[in-house]
């Protein structure tokens, strides 16, 4: 059983919030660029930079974060399943650059903890800030959100799914229950 928790509009502005938060700790978006987790994250990051772009009249770089093979929850132990480290969906470096790591989800830190040993293999990014859409607590890992869209706490028999247009056909988060 799912039940709607954030609707379109809810999710919009919590996008926006983040966009503005973003400005203002960074002092503006110069040296800024944009990591997406795969894939719900890098919907949400492009969405960002292009309110970033709405604002302040410059684009943003956008990546999409590829970080199955940093997995330390996924076995990785056939040559035919494991998978391939690739930058193609990343074309700029994040040498000295403020990276924004958006993801949709915050729950135990592990996918976040997986993509920042992604973008330090990646180069040395002068600073990295998370931005998160929805953050449900149970860290297994000491990771917190610099800016989060909404605080959804949820039991751990609890799931939230969060849905985008691009792939989903609505924007919506729901908890969905066991």
């Amino acid at each position: 059983m799912a039940k709607a928790v954030v609707d379109a509009m809810a999710m919009q502005r919590a996008l926006t919030r983040i966009t503005y938060e973003i400005i203002e700790h960074n002092k503006g978006i110069d040296d800024l660029v944009i990591l997406g987790v795969k894939t719900r994250g890098f919907y949400l990051a492009q969405r960002i930079a292009n309110r970033l772009k709405q604002l302040e009249g410059t684009e943003i770089p956008v990546g999409e974060l590829d970080i199955s093979m940093y997995r330390d929850d996924i076995e990785h132990d056939s040559k035919e399943t494991d998978p391939k480290v690739t930058a193609e969906n990343v074309d700029f470096s994040v040498e000295g650059k403020k990276v924004i790591l958006v993801d949709d989800v915050l729950y135990t830190g592990r996918t976040i903890r997986a993509a920042l040993s992604a973008i330090i293999d990646m180069g040395r990014p002068e600073s990295i800030n998370l931005a998160i859409l929805v953050d449900r607590g149970h860290r297994e890992l000491p990771i917190r959100a610099d800016f989060v869209g909404k605080n959804i706490p949820s039991s751990q028999k609890e799931r939230i799914r969060v849905s985008v247009e691009e792939i989903d056909g609505r924007d919506a988060v729901d908890i969905i229950h066991k």
